[in-house]
């Protein structure tokens, strides 16, 4: 997966992952596997064939648990299920999320609460559940992810959009509250990642051209360029970075 970076200190380490069977997730899950570290990760369809290639490419498979991250009694049992299997978790990946497009006006309160209970909810309760592991370790790297369309103020999915960026403040309580633990805890903000949903979805031509004129490197972002900072973030190479947003996009917006 990654060509540019190999983190030692992830070797062995136990790697919990929402959302890791697909897209972006399936390329942290292939990543964190070729740094030698063990990965579970949940979702909510059937991810076998993806665990079935990885184990032919690499000679060991990730702890797939089909989970739908909204019943969270189901996710902090699957959290358990993998620190009894691969050790206490020292690195959480919260990446799941819905992007499904909507509108003001046609978003319903049911539609609002299951948005929350996939993008926003489940960052909450999975710090809460690795925290104490975390803890008894004395280390431990939350990262959890949001997205860039928030602070670029993008229209059709309000709802998501509220999301993200609660995101970023949920980062910022938690790493006040678990720093004195050792436990670090960042936002780590992608742009838009051409992954096949979005290509099948969403990226027409013209979008494409327009949003790598907002970039100011011109090539648009692929999986890899997730995975190598999630890494760094994972990894005690960032080991006084916490509190972060940390952004990913070829320079279409700053935190600064």
């Amino acid at each position: 997966m990654t060509k540019f970076v190999t983190f030692h200190d992830l070797k062995a380490a136990s790697v919990f992952i929402t959302g890791g069977g697909s897209g972006i997730g399936a390329s942290l899950t292939e990543g964190f596997i070729e740094q030698g570290a063990k990965v579970a990760f949940v979702q909510r369809s059937d991810a076998s064939a993806f665990v079935a290639d990885i184990l032919d490419k690499y000679g060991v498979a990730p702890l797939f648990i089909q989970c739908d991250i909204s019943d969270i009694s189901a996710l902090q049992d699957a959290m358990a299920q993998a620190a009894a299997v691969n050790g206490p978790i020292s690195v959480l990946v919260n990446n799941a999320a819905n992007d499904m497009r909507h509108t003001l006006q046609d978003y319903t309160p049911e539609a609002w609460e299951m948005g929350m209970s996939v993008n926003l909810r489940p960052h909450f309760f999975t710090a809460q559940a690795v925290a104490p592991g975390m803890k008894r370790l004395g280390c431990g790297s939350i990262i959890n992810f949001s997205s860039i369309s928030y602070m670029m103020g993008n229209a059709g999915y309000p709802g998501y959009v509220a999301s993200k960026a609660a995101i970023t403040g949920l980062t910022r309580g938690l790493a006040r509250e678990l720093g004195p633990d050792g436990i670090r805890v960042n936002t780590l903000l992608p742009g838009w990642v051409l992954t096949q949903k979005q290509l099948d979805m969403w990226a027409t031509p013209e979008d494409l051209v327009a949003h790598l004129e907002r970039q100011c490197l011109k090539d648009h972002l692929a999986p890899r360029d997730i995975v190598d900072a999630t890494l760094f973030l994972a990894s005690q190479a960032s080991r006084m970075i916490t509190a972060q947003a940390m952004v990913v996009d070829g320079g279409v917006v700053v935190t600064g």
